[in-house]
């Protein structure tokens, strides 16, 4: 397998790299783009590997009927498209071909979230979590770093049952934390320990939590848990339910509607176990979502290093 890169990048180029050291020693990889050969960073994998590349231009719901197809016949098939068409234009072929049918299908929802910035609320992707949770027999993970990517795409690649993955556009960390190096998809992944609150958060999400846990330490010494809840189906029930044992505050942050993802998921799990943590879901409330940048979205709403630890100080002393 090629050396992968060990420097930030956006995760998308990691998974670029990743499937092409994976087919270089395996025939039955497959990967079905939608017009989306660029956006996916997969145009040297189409150089490297012109048999094992389908482009069905814009046609997502074409796109994963063609990759249920490949993958029936025992290949490997990766479904690459914008997050914001193919959890959308091609719900109905998610959930019939692919997860009711029992397809083993990777799904590749690229420039996720509000990556796409000022395009608009067309091209991003909100919803995403909330419509593939209410669908059986499919998993959906969000990588936070370039680490949990590259382990994500190699155990994707060995499923044998649905699975749905999220990329964003921006360069992120090689690792948030190199000591945690167990990656499981299903299990999440602590990134740092702390006493006084939790964070909970999800692919590009997660790295303002960081950033909000080192202004909380230094201007208030108040000590902050990160958990990289990487699969938000199914959730890591046990280490969930131990985070909340101190009874602390829990925040959850997601690049995703507040209604039906990553926050709306724990609660459900927290308090129909009897926890009473006091909780903050932060995400992209239920509003025309501003224009703008990433960032400047991010900050707008809140999922920002100061965003976060204003809604933790509000949330400690409420």
């Amino acid at each position: 397998m090629e050396e992968i890169k060990t420097t930030d990048a956006a995760n998308l180029e990691v998974f670029s790299e990743v499937l092409q050291s994976l087919a270089a020693t395996d025939r039955d990889i497959m990967v079905v783009t939608s017009d989306s050969r660029g956006s996916g960073k997969l145009v040297p994998f189409g150089q490297k590997y012109p048999e094992q590349i389908v482009e069905v231009g814009i046609a997502e719901q074409n796109l994963v009927g063609v990759a249920t197809g490949l993958a029936s016949m025992g290949k490997k098939a990766f479904a690459v498209s914008p997050a914001c068409f193919l959890t959308a234009r091609a719900l109905e072929q998610i959930k019939n071909d692919v997860a009711y049918s029992d397809n083993a299908v990777k799904l590749i929802g690229i420039s996720a979230g509000v990556s796409y910035g000022a395009l608009g609320t067309t091209h991003h992707s909100l919803h995403d979590y909330a419509v593939l949770r209410a669908i059986n027999n499919i998993t959906i993970v969000a990588p936070a770093d370039n680490y949990e990517t590259a382990e994500a795409i190699k155990e994707a690649a060995e499923m044998q049952s649905p699975i749905y993955l999220r990329f964003g556009k921006k360069a992120m960390p090689a690792n948030l934390n190199s000591d945690a190096s167990d990656f499981k998809i299903g299990k999440g992944r602590i990134i740092q320990e702390g006493s006084d609150l939790t964070f909970i958060a999800t692919g590009e999400a997660v790295l303002p939590c960081v950033d909000a846990a080192k202004l909380l330490e230094k201007e208030y010494n108040i000590s902050s848990k990160i958990i990289s809840l990487h699969t938000i189906k199914p959730l890591d029930t046990e280490l969930l339910l131990a985070a909340a044992e101190n009874k602390k505050p829990i925040i959850t942050v997601e690049e995703h509607s507040i209604n039906g993802g990553l926050g709306e998921a724990v609660a459900s799990l927290l308090f129909q176990n009897g926890c009473s943590n006091k909780f903050k879901i932060v995400g992209l409330p239920d509003d025309h979502t501003v224009s703008g940048s990433q960032t400047e979205i991010f900050n707008h709403y809140g999922i920002s290093a100061d965003g976060l630890r204003n809604t933790a100080l509000n949330l400690l002393n409420a």
